[in-house]
């Protein structure tokens, strides 16, 4: 079974960072796109950020110039480094990745359980 485990999340301060980790196991033959999505109480799920296999990536304008995605394809891991975070990154930050488990099967999409993102002072 393909599972996805994120890491990293906490408490942290406004104009603070941290770093979140998703590691993907299981039965994977190779990775396609790769994104981090984030939940606020009382508001919809929204994409933050995502990668492609070869690098290309895309953030949503709330963060542009704050966070940066990455990923390790050898490892099948992807991270979101958060910088000058703010109150209303407050969220549930969730992994998601489109993952083929054979080199002719079609790929198909897999979710975290997600980590708590709390910025306060």
């Amino acid at each position: 079974q393909v599972q996805l485990v994120e890491s990293g999340g906490g408490l942290v301060q406004p104009g603070g960072s941290l770093r979140l980790s998703c590691a993907a196991s299981g039965s994977i033959f190779a990775i396609d796109h790769m994104a981090w999505y984030r939940q606020a109480p009382g508001k919809e799920r929204e994409l933050v950020a995502d990668i492609t296999s070869g690098g290309s990536t895309n953030y949503a304008d709330s963060v542009k110039g704050r966070f940066t995605i990455s990923r390790d394809n050898a490892k099948n891991t992807v991270d979101l480094q958060m910088n000058s975070l703010k109150p209303e990154d407050t969220a549930v930050y969730y992994c998601n990745a489109d993952i083929y488990i054979s080199d002719y099967t079609p790929r198909m999409n897999y979710w975290g359980k997600g980590t708590l993102v709390t910025v306060s002072s």
